[in-house]
């Protein structure tokens, strides 16, 4: 590391180095280049902790990278990163484990009378690997001079007496279960910065702290899903035969069949991620109504469906991983109630933190990648004015069309909520003509029913975690909280029979003689499922010492 820099004080500190945050550090170094620019991961290396489908509109990336390195399309490792392009696309209705619709000509027609659902289209978008994608931007921040801290946990904004932040506390290091400090302990510093951007991705707990702390408010509760992904090494002659440009995308079996259920919303993917290897994933959203679903479970289903075995028979699992998506879209960004700024002050909120993923197109990467630019921008014009950066970032939000694109869906995902797949999905054609509709959070949805398609043995959580790569410090202090144990214990088993051992993607909850506890908190994938799904609310999730969690070096 560079000794010019005072790790007690930096001109702006981001907190979480994914694309938003990667971009937001590249545009204000870049800009100001006598600017400290600080960038805080919790993960161990760059691009470990970022998960995505992905595929990418090529608009906004290419805008900012035009922008950061104009000769970006020469770089030798750049085009490993952006090779794959979606030429040939295919969506379907899966009707069952052997039957499918195609849906694309509807789509097209959709696309070409101006309808939402043609948004759904990805022909031209660019297919990468996440973790890849954001390891090139890591590089890129780097040649910038952009300062690089993995491993390091960020517990708080620190704010002073009149309310305005003026840095962050990083979660301590070195402490036993029992919270006392070992020998090569280090207690949490505050590190001092005149801007903060907080770039944690889905739910961040930071984010969501500040949220509440400065008052910031949504209009609409936040909704989430969560998608479970594999990467399946196939023969070179299935690979082959799939194609390094096609991608496929599904609704149907096994989340939702018509009148008959299950009854959910979400659907799957299959990607090209060279070296023949297939991305596949399923997307579920958290209002399920089943007691007792295995995420995993129903993954596994999908993968029975004739059209995905075909792809992956005799395949080997190389990487697995799960994350959630903020799926709320323009009624829950939350925002200063008085300048509706997204943020205050010299706080602002970008990419997944901020909710900005559009449900039209199901995609929010193109969206963290405008943020992260237009915050940084907002940066490094007003820093001899902070306080006015929240009110500027979001005024480029605007001008960038990244609200514009929201607002466009902001009905989509409630009116599937509130309506259901059967009549929710042909209403999005005309979703923006109805109000602002009222649901209920994830959490508060859940029924005593049980999801009918249960696979006949039990999935094996501990080969995905081990997929996922995951590793934490045993004897640290446990990150995952029960508030309640007595709601564990008397209210939870007669109702819903504790679905937190079921729907936790880690298998971190188990019953421990006769009580509910995180018994395994080092199988944490860091999805934050638990805080989203337990009926009661009752389970939360803390950052854990630095470098901990999943190690994603493909999803």
């Amino acid at each position: 590391m560079s000794s010019s820099v005072d790790l007690g004080t930096a001109t702006a500190i981001i907190v979480g180095a994914g694309p938003a945050g990667l971009a937001a550090a590249i545009a204000l170094k870049k800009s100001r280049p006598e600017a400290d620019v600080l960038v805080l991961d919790k993960a161990a290396g760059a691009g470990q902790h970022n998960l995505s489908g992905a595929v990418i509109e090529p608009g906004p990336l290419e805008a900012f990278l035009d922008w950061a390195r104009p000769d970006w399309r020469e770089d030798a490792q750049a085009k490993k990163v952006f090779g794959r392009r979606v030429a040939r696309e295919d969506t379907y209705l899966f009707r069952g484990r052997d039957s499918a619709v195609r849906l694309t000509p509807l789509l097209r027609a959709a696309r070409g009378l101006g309808m939402g659902p043609g948004h759904l289209l990805h022909e031209g978008d660019y297919i990468v690997s996440a973790a890849q994608f954001v390891a090139w931007l890591a590089d890129l921040a780097r040649q910038a001079g952009v300062e690089l801290l993995y491993g390091f946990g960020v517990d708080e904004v620190v704010t002073d007496e009149r309310g305005r932040a003026v840095g962050v506390r990083t979660v301590p290091q070195g402490l036993d279960r029992d919270r006392q400090p070992l020998r090569h302990h280090q207690p949490g510093e505050l590190l001092r910065a005149e801007v903060i951007i907080l770039a944690e991705g889905s739910r961040g707990f930071v984010t969501e702290r500040w949220v509440e702390k400065a008052g910031l408010q949504r209009r609409q509760v936040q909704l989430y899903s969560v998608g479970v992904k594999q990467v399946i090494e196939v023969s070179p002659e299935r690979y082959q035969a799939f194609g390094e440009d096609r991608v496929i995308h599904s609704i149907g079996f096994p989340l939702w069949t018509p009148m008959v259920g299950p009854g959910m919303t979400g659907g799957g993917f299959v990607y090209p991620m060279g070296e023949s290897r297939l991305a596949v994933g399923l997307i579920m959203g958290l209002d399920w109504h089943y007691r007792d679903l295995v995420p995993q479970e129903v993954f596994m289903r999908m993968t029975e469906h004739r059209m995905i075995s075909n792809l992956i028979e005799g395949g080997k699992v190389v990487e697995a991983g799960a994350r959630m998506i903020p799926e709320g879209g323009w009624h829950a960004i939350p925002r200063d109630p008085g300048t509706k700024a997204i943020g205050q002050g010299n706080v602002v909120l970008v990419g997944d933190g901020a909710g900005l993923v559009d449900m039209q197109r199901i995609k929010g990467q193109h969206n963290a990648i405008a943020s992260g630019f237009a915050a940084g921008m907002a940066a490094a014009e007003r820093l001899d004015q902070p306080d006015t950066i929240a009110a500027d970032y979001t005024r480029r939000l605007e001008a960038n069309g990244v609200l514009a694109q929201m607002k466009a869906a902001r009905n989509f995902r409630q009116v599937i909520a509130r309506f259901g797949n059967l009549f929710g999905f042909p209403l999005t054609a005309v979703a923006n003509a109805l109000p602002q509709l009222t649901v209920e959070a994830d959490y508060r949805t859940m029924t005593r029913a049980q999801y009918p398609l249960r696979f006949e043995r039990p999935f094996d959580k501990d080969a995905f975690v081990a997929s996922a790569r995951v590793e934490h410090r045993e004897d640290q202090p446990v990150h995952c909280e029960v508030l309640d144990e007595s709601v564990c214990r008397d209210r939870c088993p007669g109702t819903f029979g504790h679905p937190c051992v079921g729907f936790c993607l880690g298998g971190v909850y188990e019953m421990h003689h006769g009580e509910m506890r995180p018994a395994n908190p080092s199988n944490c994938l860091h999805c934050k499922t638990c805080e989203c799904k337990c009926p009661y609310d009752n389970l939360r999730w803390h950052v854990p010492e630095g470098a901990g969690g999943p190690h994603y070096e493909i999803c």
